[in-house]
Parts: C-alpha cells; sequence; structure tokens
C-alpha cells in the first residue's frame, strides 16, 4: 500500500511539474494582441505552430470560408478583397479628398507570423486621413506576389499598411512592389527577416516609416474587406498607383520565406472604384 501511495504522490508531482513548467515557457502567441483586439490589429498577427488556415491544399483560400463559422466571409461575403483593378472601371471622384499620410520616425518589431513579415510600430503618431477620418497604423505586411491586380496583372509583391479609427473602422493602404533598383528604405528591415514562424527581431535605431512610400500618392479606392480570414468587411482600401522597386535579390529573400502568401482576386461585383482627381 505505501508503494501504491508514494507512486500516486510521484504521478501527481509529475504531472504538477509539468505544467509549472509549461506555463512558464513564453507561448508561440506572446506577440500577438489579445482576443478583445481590434480586426486591424489581428490582420495576420496571431501566431500559430500549424496554422489552421493556409494558401495552398485543403486549407488555402478556396476553401477559408469552410473552416469555421467566423470565416463564413471568406466563402460568402459581397465585399471581398483583394481585387483587380481595371482602368475603365476607374472613376473620377469629385468629393474625394486627397489621401493625407503622417508617417514619422520609430522603432519598429518585426514578426514572422506563419503567414507573413509582420512589422510593428512602437509609436502610436502614425496616422492616414482618408476623406477627414483619421486612422492610426497598427502594423505592416507583405505579400508574394501582389493581391491586387492592375489591368489583370499582378506585381512581384505587395505592401500592406494596416489602420484602426477611433471608431474601430479599418483602413488598409496598399502599395504595389516592381522589381528594380535595391530598396535602401527597407534595408534594415530586410537584414533581420525571420525565417522562422513565432521568430521576433527589433530592430536597433528608428526608421522614418515616410520614406517606405513612392512619392506619389495618387490612389485608387474602394470598399473591401481583409485579405486572410475571418475576411472582415467594410475595410476602406487605398491603393496608390505610383509603386515602388525592390530588387531582384530583395524579393527573392522573402520569396525564400514565403513562396506565395496572397489570395486571388475576388469579384467587383457592383462596388465602384474611385480614382483621384
Amino acid at each position: 500500500m505505501k508503494k501504491h501511495w508514494r507512486g500516486c504522490l510521484f504521478s501527481i508531482f509529475s504531472i504538477i511539474l509539468g505544467l509549472s513548467i509549461t506555463g512558464c515557457t513564453p507561448s508561440a502567441t506572446s506577440s500577438a494582441p489579445s482576443a478583445s483586439s481590434s480586426s486591424a490589429s489581428n490582420a495576420h498577427a496571431v501566431v500559430q505552430k500549424s496554422a489552421h488556415w493556409s494558401y495552398e491544399g485543403d486549407e488555402g483560400p478556396e476553401h477559408w470560408g469552410e473552416l469555421e463559422k467566423d470565416f463564413v466571409a471568406c466563402g460568402h461575403g459581397q465585399e471581398q478583397s483583394p481585387i483587380n483593378i481595371e482602368h475603365s472601371h476607374l472613376k473620377d471622384s469629385h468629393t474625394q479628398q486627397p489621401l493625407q499620410v503622417h508617417y514619422s520616425t520609430t522603432k519598429l518589431s518585426i514578426l514572422n507570423n506563419g503567414h507573413t513579415i509582420q512589422v510593428n510600430a512602437a509609436s502610436p503618431s502614425n496616422d492616414i486621413v482618408v476623406n477627414g477620418t483619421k486612422f492610426t497604423l497598427k502594423q505592416f505586411h507583405f505579400h508574394h506576389p501582389s493581391e491586387h491586380q492592375i489591368d489583370g496583372k499582378n506585381a512581384e509583391m505587395e505592401l500592406h499598411f494596416v489602420h484602426q479609427s477611433d471608431s474601430g473602422s479599418t483602413a488598409v493602404l496598399g502599395v504595389l512592389i516592381q522589381k528594380g533598383k535595391e530598396n535602401q528604405a527597407f534595408s534594415r528591415i530586410w537584414s533581420k527577416l525571420p525565417k522562422d514562424t513565432s521568430q521576433e527581431a527589433n530592430l536597433e535605431g528608428e526608421i522614418n516609416l515616410a520614406t517606405l512610400l513612392p512619392k506619389d500618392l495618387h490612389s485608387v479606392r474602394y470598399n473591401g474587406s481583409l485579405t486572410t480570414p475571418p475576411c472582415t468587411e467594410h475595410v476602406n482600401w487605398t491603393v496608390l498607383e505610383q509603386p515602388i522597386e525592390m530588387s531582384a535579390d530583395q524579393i527573392n529573400q522573402f520569396a525564400a520565406i514565403f513562396p506565395d502568401n496572397h489570395r486571388p482576386v475576388q469579384q467587383l461585383g457592383t462596388r465602384e472604384l474611385e480614382a483621384d482627381k
């Protein structure tokens, strides 16, 4: 009987010890926002060891809407992104105010969240103003190849700046990336690209986020969605007409980590594409 009780006590002690070790280990989602965070900050933010959704196979884009009930918009939404921006469908807006971008110098942390490389800005002073509404930058990330098409063609990559207003609405600023000269503005970020899921790196010093954008901020705007599950709609999309450049080597560095992390274009439907005057 004594041996039996000793065995039981040893088993209980082992279980408690195991739970204690697990609780002290930094979780894979330690860098991600809490469940109460907005869809803007959650876009691409959750790190998973084995992703519930992916860009290929049975968990690829064509199946996202079937994976769980919260993803239903991915399969049945009426205003989904990305889209093919056809110049023949553009309407000159007579009421659309010019895009205002207020990006400053800030410290950055870089995260491989299993679906993309996400860059988080430490300073909350970065924002854009879309038709009079201020949206604060939450994070930016990359897709290879581009998600939006221009007249049926994808660019090499695409950069998404994800913002949120005080009322909780989301605005995404999309920048197409084409192959060309080395982009010095991204060199420090590219030197720290995390190759493994849940790996995070902090950049030394600060980077002026304004240098990541093209000089010409003329844009196309439309109502869309997040381009990853849960594909939440009522997202204000602004896609800059002027692309930026990256060298073939810079593009290949990202592609080596994410060979294909883009969602195919969705139907435009009855939505309007408005261009700056």
